[in-house]
């Protein structure tokens, strides 16, 4: 027994695994308990029992094996890892549970089934479950159908997946088991209630019995929709829901919702497609073309019974479609064509979509059949015709439909147009668009007026149910002609539709009731009837949104038409304006004498004929005053003109009298209702004249008005045939003049092509060259409106005219039209007026492809030709090509109708002779320019095999094939490509060309689409297998394309596609998607770039209103340009993708090339972060090459193509230069108004410009250089910093550039490289150009060597990289060389680094050849003779570069971060700690640029000040000559090694790179005696700065940002340990300070402040005897007087009390009762909150426990105070007599002995003037009495800045230097210690010692002289470095202390007269300026 029981003592897991039943059984109770007690579903407990699952399951002791189930379904329920086992525990369910005889064994195992569907692992369950199926055991067989019937009915269909279980069925109908017969049965009955009728057709075959039980089942099942009861995980919300929705007993609305779920599954998705193509009889194709009529039709029949499959599997049906329209088209026998037709409706049913591309030859063959009356075959041909339209779109059939509605006879029209008002239902407002609807339209307009009453009736059904689909507003347009009685019978039948609608749309089902209304008989078998219905159930969902629409006015207008004109708004959409046409019969001449009598004066008609001229004159002139007078209505226009026309009418001879008959009738024709009639009478006649000198103009104007009255294209045609009918070469080119303006004027709208066409080629061809001219001008004009395809009407013309009229077409080119100014109706209301502004030209644009006359070449493509396309003989085959070539170049603009050759040439898409297949491609591309957008109907029979050719292994192949389908898509645009499977399948096939070319066209053009056909989800499957090919390219173009499939899917649905992937390729793909959606772009914006092709409305998106030029989007404000400041924050997302939006002066002048006018860059939001993240993942290419390879080219046109204007693109990447100069000449234009969008995309530019460098072309180069210049010039103004990225593919190849041959070249390059500095750190420049150094280009070699010494002696020594040693040392080797110019080069360089660094040079070089070494000495020598003050000047040139700060720029570039940043921080004011939080990220991008317009903001205007008498400060003040010269710029030689070290570091503190700065801050904290040197407010900064980075949370995102912060806290604490303890701890103390009261600061940054203040505290022990109490103890008596203890307690957090607290705790603790001896600075001190608090504390500590008001206590607490001052007051008193003593400092001295006197008032001083001269004495109290006059003056002046008056009286300045000076902190005045301080430092850097400065007292009170901190002491080679940085401070000094509001001083000194002060200041210039 012992051994049995030794399993108790092993762990659960193994305890499951054991040998013995008992000890698993143990281990399975303890893993249920331990699975009850685990809370987290991700611990890591789960993980130890994934292995073991299964064995739980398929134990083989039954007792043992419940427990396991009980176990394992607990860990199901809750383990995050539980999905990994799925398929190996759901099979052993079903192998080892299920066939269990224990009922609770089977139910376990369901539930754990069904637990893993609820945790998403439906699939695999599924899987696992339809296997089982197949098992021998009927009980595992119940079991498993049991368990999907339970699946099914609590997640519902979309859950399970019921097509495999529906396949199974039949199989388990056929069982001989009867449980597993009545499973089956549950599980039918229960999936119908999911699906309903969809699952007839799968179970039609089994057994009619078992069917009939079914068929009662189900009608007992309940009607309302079913609905999920349990749900995914995913979808637990959904329940929750759900539930609510219960209990506020809100079923109807539930069931509404849930309503869409069921007609989801359609019976065709459930049944297996059969392929039929095979199964045909081997003799069929010889059959039906049989002469016996019986054995065609056993050869239909047999095909029959073949379709009535009801799903066919995709196939190439062409030829049996042909066969079976042939028998419909040609046949004799009328039953043979029905039963063709009925084959023909299977086909159409069975394939579905997969049919469309068989469509188009097939309707027009049915339509023409209509013509037979035999009911059955009529019923039969609508049937095909039906159901053939369902697997097309009406725009597809629309040509071959329109084209039969002319047809003469009656059925044939009457069909069509019941087959029209039956598609029409099948529409919604969205797919039948105005564009659409307006050819129907027109043609039904016809048909109500036909004689035969079947027809008219027809066509009024046709449009009835066209008003109800789309509306009225839409359709009314189209029937402003249609008199009253047939629009009220059109409104019937529109109401008639309604019923049928509204059942429709509640109910699908009842479509089909409506199909025999139509004369269909229900009589069309079963299935066909089924699945008409089927196709039709999911309409109801767009038809229910038709109102809608409708509500919204006509979709796709610029602007919706006034309400009030609909009836005339359309009008214009005839040719002409045909409504408010006047038709008027020609009158007799004697009827018009007597209408003109009636209006006219009598005399004015008696003279008219007059044989004298004045008379005639006077005759027309009261004629013109008449018709000005007259009213419209009375005007008889017809008798007017006749009257003018009356002898001597047009033939008049005097000029005066013709002008003015010129001028009546254009009166008549503006004021009258001018007719046609009347214009034909008067146009002759003005054509006539049109050629005069004198009358010409007044003729022209004549003809204007009439166009205006007649509309253009009648009047323009009439007067061209008129002008070419004579001889007058002067007429006839007068009247092309005129007709060109006029279009300008009126538009293009209606204008017929084909007419002038013809007389612009007789003009062309006439001997007159002023006819010639105009003719070519015409055409310029209308090269505006129809575009290029205007030129291929005159390719034949002479190739010198053909010059002539391409030189006309370039000037045109890039021109927008203009908007027409006339023609718009006259006799509309003014609001109409507005409409048809806004719409007419939209229709004129879109008809300007369809007036192009188009042939008709199908006639031409005989069976002869086809068959030699098809030849066995690859030559005759080409001959076959070569004639259709020949074919389509002859028409130019073909029909769409082509017969039999798409066939034809598909066939030779797959020729084994590679030079055919190209050959045939490039037919296919002449083919969509000659057949236009029409081309459409042929996407899906010839425009997929093309993709197909995507996949040929020759490279020029798919080339071809792509240029193919792009010139297709130009003309189809996407939707016909992406609609159906057609596209899936292509890239189903595992080629990798076809992948990644198909692919790559996808990424290429998804992006521009606004919406995309539902279809596309079909191709996600094949991208996502596409991620994973093998191929490398292929992934890498699945992956580029991800982002755009994205974006019109939606992340869920793709991450849902994902769910059918292996679970490893699954996160895969989801980890892609996840970065996809990252880089996911936003869609177009709605308004897409007007095309010149008629697809549906696109066009008006020109008549955008100008209001929001750029981004027409969404969230596009109104205002009119966007600040480009505000702009990235607003809508420039949209903007970006609003598809080169419109941006012109105003709406009226935009027309079809305005796509030019958008913005040229289109800022995608990170999308230049994204693209450096790319390339530094290395998933692009890194832009580094000697030559530009084309994948290079490709890849930068890949990149561009998201944010460049596509228009400038094609320029950018034309293969002609000029058209790259176009797009630089573009881009300069666009450069100061797109900003924001040249930044966004500079990266690229940069790229493209490299790119331009090496065309060999100047022109192109000099422009590059020019917008190079204009651009770096921007981009210093607008203080960007170039990005490495953009430095490294950019700076090599400009440097190269250097070495040109030609000067004006190499100059431009220098000056490019020169600003570059102002946007990229010289130093890292300094890498490229000494790269470019080692080129063999001598000239190169010379140039760079020049920059770089240029470089040298603007920025200093610090600019030679990797180390000043190793640059010297590669600049010094070209010393020796070849070419002279490189060595010059050389030795100026090197020159140069000696004038700035002295000897040391020498070193720096190492080792030079004896001959080199000479050449530099000689050199060196020959330099030294020039001025040494050279180098200076050259820098001060440099705008802006501060001279007078430093001699040397370098310094002030890149200054110690700690000093610029307290610079600039205290230059951007204090308020905003935000701000400074930007302003310290700054910091780390210190740049000159930036530091230069940084001084000029912070040397604010100078304050007025107090004058004093200082004229005796200046009297020594002599600056000797020699002194001067002695500083020379290069710090003397004395500047040694460890200067420029540290210049170094300091330097690097400023480095772009954050590690560079913070090593280099380590470093320079790491010298004591530097560290100390660093003032109270460049401590408070740097604190400042470092904190908040560490609090910066975008360092986290940075990969080593962990490692960063680590480095900012050792730094802090090195700072902390370092530092002048005196100066951190006020550093502190201000910021904390600064912290609270700021409501933007994190609470968190005050944290770390104290943090800091703590670790202080912490080192006060060993630090005390160095700080300098006083000022510490002024520190916290402020931060108390700001913040009072009630405050204080008031904040969210205990720690500010507690911190300061601890400091005086500790300060007390260690200093003991002295502590009170250093409260000397403190003003009126008895008040202050801090001496009660202290001596509080020393109370406490010396235990004395008296109450506060034992009076004796304090006594003698205040005497051991003034024993223990004592001594220190009489030092304190001697120091201040010393400095009154002291020349420079009496003023100063005074005033803190007032300050003193003013404190301590019973102090005594009587001693210290006891010694001195009575002279002394009096001077001392005079100066007192002074300064106390002046303050009781000044007193009463309080701040404006805020603060409190008391506070400006006790705070104190803690600035750079720590200066007491300035009285109030408005900078109202500014004490002269400041220009004392000044004038100190100039003295010293003049070479003049300041007196007795090395014995100045010590620091002690910060009222006291501020001593220079003295460097040279200590370090004595910094003593120039420090000076200057200490000037710097200096000259900031006042600004500083203004702009931080905590420090602002109270002393206030001495007065004086004003003069004194202009005299100081002219001294201080005078100083100044000689140290220049």
């Amino acid at each position: 027994m012992g051994d049995d029981s030794e399993w108790l003592k092993l762990p659960v897991d193994q305890k499951c695994e054991h040998k013995l039943w008992k000890a698993r059984l143990s281990g399975y109770e303890e893993a249920l308990k331990i699975f009850q007690k685990i809370k987290d579903e991700k611990s890591p407990e789960w993980s130890k029992f994934l292995g073991l699952i299964k064995k739980f399951v398929t134990d083989s002791n039954a007792v043992v094996q419940l427990k396991g189930l009980e176990a394992a379904l607990v860990y199901v329920e809750n383990a995050h890892v539980a999905g990994k086992t799925t398929g190996e525990v759901v099979s052993g369910v079903v192998s080892k549970v299920f066939n269990q005889p224990k009922a609770k064994a089977k139910e376990l195992g369901i539930e754990i089934c069904l637990m893993y569907i609820e945790i998403e692992k439906g699939e695999a369950v599924q899987e696992e479950l339809l296997k089982g199926l197949d098992n021998k055991n009927p009980k595992i067989i119940v079991a498993c159908i049991e368990t999907l019937r339970k699946a099914l009915s609590e997640f519902g269909s979309k859950i399970i997946l019921l097509k495999p279980i529906i396949k199974v069925l039949p199989k388990l109908f056929e069982s001989r088991e009867k449980a597993v017969r009545d499973e089956a049965k549950l599980i039918a009955v229960e999936i119908y209630r999911w699906i309903r009728d969809a699952l007839r057709p799968p179970l039609q075959n089994i057994n009619s019995v078992q069917l009939k039980e079914l068929e009662e089942e189900w009608i007992k099942l309940p009607t309302s929709a079913p609905r999920p009861s349990r749900f995914l995980r995913s979808q637990q919300e959904l329940e929750a829901k759900l539930e609510q929705q219960q209990s506020a007993g809100g079923d109807a609305e539930g069931g509404g919702d849930d309503g869409d779920e069921v007609p989801q599954i359609d019976a065709y998705e459930l049944l297996e497609a059969v392929e039929i193509l095979s199964k045909l009889p081997k003799d069929f194709y010889d059959k039906i073309e049989a002469k016996k009529w019986q054995e065609r039709k056993e050869a239909l029949e047999a095909v029959e019974v073949l379709v009535k499959n009801p799903k066919l599997e995709a196939g190439d049906y062409a030829d049996l479609v042909k066969a079976l329209k042939k028998v419909v088209g040609k046949d004799t026998n009328v039953m043979l064509v029905a039963l063709a037709a009925k084959c023909l409706t299977g086909l159409a049913v069975g394939l579905r979509k997969k049919f469309g591309q068989y469509a188009g030859h097939v309707v027009p063959t049915i339509l023409e059949k209509f013509k037979e009356k035999k009911p059955q075959v009529v019923q039969a041909l609508q049937e095909a015709i039906d159901a053939i339209f369902l697997t097309t779109t009406l725009q597809n059939i629309s040509e071959d439909v329109l084209a039969v509605m002319d047809n003469k006879n009656p059925t044939i029209k009457q069909q069509t147009s019941l087959f029209i008002a039956r598609s029409f239902r099948h529409c919604t407002a969205s797919t039948l668009p105005k564009s659409l609807l307006k050819p129907f339209c027109a043609a039904l307009l016809k048909h109500i007026n036909d004689s035969a009453p079947e027809v008219r009736d027809a066509a009024f059904e046709a449009l009835g149910t066209a008003l109800k689909v789309v509306g009225e507003k839409a359709v009314n347009p189209f029937l402003a002609d249609v008199d009253k009685l047939k629009l009220d019978k059109i409104k019937e039948c529109s109401e008639k539709v309604e019923l049928i609608h509204g059942k429709k749309s509640g109910l699908a089902a009842d479509k089909k009731e409506f199909k025999p209304v139509t004369g269909r008989t229900a009589a069309s078998g079963a299935a066909g009837d089924k699945d008409t219905k089927d196709i039709s159930a999911p309409k109801p969902g767009p038809l229910k949104k038709a109102p809608a629409a409708k509500a919204g006015g006509p979709p796709k207008k610029g602007k919706p038409a006034a309400p009030g004109g609909a009836g005339s708004t359309g009008t214009k959409n005839k040719k002409g304006l045909e409504t408010k046409e006047i038709v008027e019969p020609e009158l007799s001449i004697e009827v018009c004498e007597e209408k003109a009598s009636a209006v006219l004066p009598p005399t004015c008609i008696q003279l008219l004929d007059s044989s004298n001229w004045k008379e005639r004159l006077a005759c027309m002139e009261e004629f013109q005053k008449a018709v000005e007078l007259m009213d419209r209505t009375e005007m008889p226009c017809q008798a007017l003109v006749r009257m003018l026309a009356k002898k001597p009418g047009w033939k008049e001879t005097n000029f005066q009298v013709m002008q003015m008959k010129l001028h009546i009738v254009a009166l008549i024709a503006q004021k009258g209702n001018f007719s046609k009639t009347s214009a034909q009478i008067v146009l002759d006649g003005l054509v006539d004249k049109i050629g005069d000198v004198k009358c010409g103009n007044n003729a022209k104007e004549a003809m204007t008005a009439i166009a205006e009255a007649c509309m253009l294209p009648w009047t323009a045609e009439q007067v061209m045939s008129m002008a070419f009918s004579q001889k007058n070469p002067k007429n006839q080119s007068e009247t092309l003049n005129w007709l060109s303006n006029a279009i300008k004027e009126f538009g293009f709208s209606g204008l017929n092509v084909k007419a002038f066409i013809s007389n612009v080629k007789t003009a062309l061809a006439a001997t007159n060259p002023a006819v010639r001219t105009a003719a070519i001008t015409l055409l310029g004009v209308m090269y505006l409106y129809v575009g290029p395809s205007l030129r291929m009407f005159f390719e034949d013309e002479k190739p010198a005219l053909l010059s002539q009229i391409d030189a006309e077409f370039e000037k045109m080119q890039g021109q927008s039209p203009p908007a027409p100014t006339r023609g718009i109706s006259k006799h509309s209301t003014s609001g109409t007026d507005e409409g048809e502004d806004g719409d007419e030209p939209d229709d004129g644009s879109n008809d300007v492809v369809d007036l192009l006359p188009r042939t008709e070449i199908s006639d031409k493509i005989t069976s002869e030709l086809v068959s030699k396309i098809g030849d066995k003989n690859w030559k005759i085959r080409k001959e076959g090509l070569d004639e259709v070539a020949g074919i389509i170049n002859e028409a130019k603009f073909i029909q769409p109708n082509i017969g039999e050759l798409p066939t034809a040439l598909k066939g030779r898409l797959n020729d084994s002779n590679k030079i055919l297949v190209q050959q045939t491609l490039n037919i296919l591309q002449q083919l969509a320019v000659a057949m236009g957008p029409n081309i459409k109907q042929h996407v899906k029979n010839l425009g997929i095999p093309i993709i197909t050719v995507l996949g040929d292994s020759k490279n020029n192949v798919r080339a071809a094939a792509l240029a193919t389908v792009n010139a297709w898509a130009e003309q189809t645009g996407m939707k016909e490509w992406l609609e159906g499977e057609d596209l899936s399948e292509e890239l189903k096939k595992e080629n990798p060309f076809l992948r990644q070319e198909l692919l790559g066209w996808l990424a290429e053009k998804l992006p521009t689409l606004r919406s995309t056909p539902t279809d596309l989800i079909l191709c996600v499957p094949h991208l996502y297998s596409c991620l994973e090919d093998r191929n490398g390219d292929v992934r890498k173009k699945a992956q580029d394309a991800l982002p755009f499939f994205m974006m019109h899917l939606g992340y869920e649905k793709m991450a849902k596609a994902t769910g059918k992937l292996k679970p490893t390729s699954k996160d895969q793909v989801l980890a892609m998607l996840e970065k996809a959606k990252a880089n996911m772009p936003a869609k177009p914006a709605a308004p897409t770039k007007a095309t010149s092709k008629p697809m549906g409305g696109s066009a008006p998106a020109k008549f955008q209103p100008a209001s929001a030029p750029a981004e027409d989007s969404v969230s596009s404000s109104a205002e009119p340009k966007p600040d480009p400041k505000k702009a990235k924050a607003a809508g420039l997302s949209s903007k970006a993708k609003s598809a080169q939006g419109k941006k012109a002066p105003s709406k009226t002048s935009l027309k079809e090339d305005e796509d030019k006018s958008g913005p040229i860059f289109i800022v995608v939001p990170n999308g230049k972060e994204q693209r450096m993240k790319d390339e530094k993942g290395l998933k692009v290419l890194k832009w580094n090459f000697t030559t530009p390879r084309d994948e290079y080219i490709e890849q930068l046109k890949t990149q561009m193509s998201s944010c460049v204007a596509k228009w400038l693109q094609d320029e950018m990447f034309h293969s002609d230069f000029q058209h790259h100069n176009k797009a630089l000449a573009v881009m300069v234009d666009h450069l100061e108004s797109e900003k924001e969008g040249v930044i966004g995309c500079l990266d690229l530019i940069l790229k493209w410009l490299t790119l331009r460098f090496f065309d060999t072309n100047t022109s192109v180069l000099m422009k590059a250089l020019e917008y190079l210049k204009l651009l770096f010039t921007l981009l210093s103004e607008e203080e960007y910093h170039l990005t490495e990225n953009e430095a490294s593919s950019f700076i090599p190849y400009l440097v190269v550039k250097v070495g040109e041959p030609k000067d004006v070249i190499r100059k431009d390059v220098r000056a490019i490289l020169n600003r570059m500095c102002l946007v990229y750190p010289a130093s890292k420049m300094f890498p490229f150009i000494m790269e470019g150094t080692k080129s063999k280009n001598s000239k190169q070699r010379a140039e760079c060597l020049e920059e770089l010494g240029c470089l040298v002696e603007s920025y200093g020594m610090n600019v030679c990289q990797p180390t000043p040693g190793k640059a010297l040392k590669e600049i010094a080797v070209h010393i020796g060389d070849r070419d002279n110019a490189v060595r010059n080069a050389a030795l100026n360089t090197i020159v140069t680094v000696y004038n700035v660094h002295g000897d040391q040079v020498f070193k720096l070089i190492g080792n030079l050849s004896e001959k080199d070494m000479s050449m530099l000495e000689e050199r060196i020598k020959r330099s030294a003779k020039r001025p040494s003050a050279a180098p200076i000047k050259q820098v001060e040139e440099k705008p802006q570069r501060v001279q007078n700060i430093s001699s040397n720029a370098n310094m002030l570039r890149k200054g110690p971060a700690e000093d610029m940043s307290s610079k600039l921080n205290q230059a951007r004011s204090m308020s905003g700690h935000p701000e400074a939080a930007q302003m310290v990220r700054r910091e780390f991008q210190l740049d000159l640029d930036e530091i230069e317009n940084d001084n000029g903001t912070v040397r604010c205007e100078m304050p007025e000040l107090v004058q004093h008498k200082l004229d005796d400060i200046f009297e020594p003040v002599l600056i000797p000559e020699p002194k001067i010269r002695a500083v020379s710029p290069h710090f003397d030689d004395m500047h040694s090694n460890t200067a420029s070290t540290i210049n170094f570091i300091i330097s690097q503190v400023a480095s772009g790179d954050i590690n560079t700065s913070i090593q280099a801050l380590t470093q320079l904290f790491q010298i004591e005696s530097l560290a100390r040197e660093a003032s109270t407010g460049v401590l408070k900064d740097l604190m400042h700065g470092l904190i908040t980075l560490m609090l910066d949370s975008r360092i986290e995102d940075l990969e080593e940002g962990q490692q960063v912060i680590r480095s900012v806290n050792l730094l802090v604490v090195k700072v902390l340990e370092k530092s002048d303890q005196t100066n951190i701890l006020s550093a502190l103390l201000v910021l904390l300070q600064d912290s609270l009261l700021a409501t933007a600061s994190s609470p968190k940054f005050s944290e770390l402040v104290m943090k800091c203040l703590w670790r202080m505290v912490r080192l006060l022990p060993d630090t005390i005897n160095s700080i300098n109490l006083d000022r510490i103890l002024l520190d916290i008596h402020i931060f108390m007087k700001v913040f009072p203890k009630e405050k204080l307690k008031q904040c969210k957090s205990e720690f500010p009390i507690r911190t300061l607290k601890t400091l005086l705790h500790t300060l007390c603790k260690l200093k003991g009762p002295k502590i009170l001896d250093h409260l000397t600075m403190i003003d009126n001190k008895n008040e202050s909150e801090l001496e009660a608090h202290l001596c509080r504390m020393m109370k406490h500590s010396m235990d004395q426990t008296g109450s506060k008001s034992d009076k004796e206590t304090e006594k003698g607490a205040s005497r051991i105070d003034e024993k223990s001052s004592k001594a220190k007051v009489n030092d304190f008193l001697a120091e201040i007599f010393k400095k009154i003593g002291s020349k420079e400092n009496t003023k100063e001295g005074l005033a803190e002995l007032y300050e003193y006197k003013k404190k301590y008032s019973d102090a005594d001083i009587e001693p210290f003037l006891k010694n001195s001269s009575q002279f002394f004495q009096s001077y001392v109290e005079r100066g007192l009495r002074v300064i106390e006059m002046e303050r009781e003056g000044k007193g009463r002046i309080s701040t404006s800045t805020g603060i409190s008056p008391q506070m400006e009286v006790t705070c104190v300045p803690t600035s750079t230097s720590t200066v007491s000076s300035i009285g109030n902190t408005n900078g109202e005045e500014v004490g002269p210690s400041v220009y004392l301080e000044r004038l100190k430092i100039l003295r010293q850097r003049c070479g003049l010692d300041n007196t007795k400065q090395d014995d100045r007292p010590p620091l002690t009170s910060l009222l006291s002289k501020p001593a220079v901190p003295t460097v040279a002491s200590s370090t004595d080679m910094l003593h120039s470095k420090l000076s200057q940085l200490r000037e710097s401070r200096e000259q900031h000094q006042h600004s500083d202390l203004d702009s931080n509001q905590t420090h602002s001083s109270g002393t206030v000194t001495s007065s004086s007269s004003t003069a004194n002060i202009d005299d100081l200041k002219k001294r201080l210039e005078r100083i100044k300026s000689s140290r220049k």
